[in-house]
């Protein structure tokens, strides 16, 4: 039976309320001015929320400090019911002790199931960051998580420290990080990878390390943590502006030829350099996938020419399922020649029945597009201006 969601934007009515009848709750506190003492007052009357099962908090864009965040985390940890929470704690000043103490108090709620952190712009370190997540690894019963720290300072230690957690959270089957840490080290990337590849059980993966430059050497090292999650369906992979070449993409690629089972990929890989060699074993590697039906591929302002996209369109010609496509290739040197090639493989995809198109360059864009609505399956087409 889904439970009624009760919603809040006023601490007083909700303190008014009849606390222990509550099961699950939205409380939004969104540029609520809210500072410490306001959210102290809120953890306070949540811990008379006996039956509370579900808990979605927001209050990004506030004034709350280490002190209000540990407090809220204490206060949790005492409803002995709760399995799925959402904490909202975008633009805040929680820092690396507020972090820390989050980690440390959501440890005891052993029921927790399904978390969702969001934590940008919170002035969090790697010894917050580490501290967190050492927090989050002891939650035994997690099987969703969501943990968001973009614009923070974790560096590389905490990138490592990160790794080191999740190779205790073995039971996660859906997996959301986001972290855009900046000029980050092999080595801290070997350790998050190393953590990715403990978690064997995951079916849904979305990471996102945008401008980090982890280069051919971070991208290989993933790709070969990835390799060991062959139970994945669903995957998510942001890495631009990251310095990647030809030899990083095709090591990654291993990983997407292992995942047997992957039925939805979304590979945004924009600014970098990857070229024809690159992007031709990235098509054999999707090509392998005999379950993919939604890509969306993103691989705008590389250096691809007209061999590459042929050899692209040839691949996905060659996927059995691929139903949904959204190809993205602006910015690269494909020509008239590549884009004419791609059109014609395109045509020839099976089963595609959705396309999108990226703004491509070229005087032969309505050619390209003739060729794309032979596609006698096709019932949606777009392609940008």
């Amino acid at each position: 039976m889904i439970q009624q969601k009760k919603y809040y934007r006023s601490l007083k009515q909700f303190q008014k309320s009849q606390l222990s009848s509550h099961k699950v709750l939205h409380i939004d506190f969104t540029s609520y001015n809210s500072d410490d003492q306001l959210v102290l007052r809120l953890a306070s009357a949540l811990e008379k929320c006996t039956n509370l099962q579900n808990l979605e908090f927001d209050a990004c864009y506030n004034k709350i400090s280490a002190t209000g965040a540990s407090g809220l985390g204490i206060s949790l940890a005492k409803c002995a019911k709760l399995s799925d929470l959402t904490l909202n704690f975008n633009s805040n000043q929680i820092g690396d002790e507020g972090a820390s103490g989050l980690g440390s108090a959501l440890a005891n709620c052993i029921n927790l199931s399904n978390l969702i952190l969001l934590l940008e712009q919170n002035q969090i370190g790697a010894i917050g960051a580490s501290g967190l997540v050492s927090g989050l690894s002891k939650c035994s019963n997690l099987s969703k998580l969501t943990l968001d720290l973009y614009f923070n300072q974790i560096g590389d230690e905490g990138l490592s420290g990160l790794g080191s957690a999740l190779a205790n959270c073995i039971n996660l089957q859906n997996l959301t990080l986001i972290l855009g840490v900046k000029n980050i080290g092999a080595i801290s990337v070997s350790d998050l990878a190393y953590g990715l590849a403990k978690c064997s059980n995951l079916s849904n993966l979305i990471f996102v390390l945008n401008q980090s430059l982890i280069g051919d050497e971070g991208a290989s090292v993933l790709g070969s943590a990835l390799a060991n999650c062959k139970n994945l369906q669903n995957l998510s992979l942001s890495l631009t502006y990251s310095n990647i070449g030809d030899q990083g993409v095709s090591n990654l690629s291993i990983a997407i030829e292992n995942s047997i089972n992957l039925l939805n990929l979304t590979l945004n890989l924009t600014n970098n350099h990857i070229g024809s060699i690159g992007v031709s074993h990235l098509g054999s590697a999707l090509a392998s996938c005999p379950k993919l039906s939604y890509l969306t591929l993103d691989l705008s302002n590389n250096e691809i020419c007209a061999i590459g996209a042929s050899d692209l369109g040839s691949a996905l010609e060659s996927c059995p399922k691929l139903s949904y496509l959204d190809l993205y290739l602006n910015g690269n040197q494909i020509g008239d020649e590549g884009l004419l090639s791609l059109g014609s493989a395109l045509a020839n995809c099976t089963y595609l029945s959705n396309l999108n198109i990226g703004r491509l360059e070229g005087e032969s864009n309505q050619k390209f597009k003739n060729k794309c609505l032979k596609q006698k399956r096709l019932v949606f087409f777009r392609q940008d201006c």
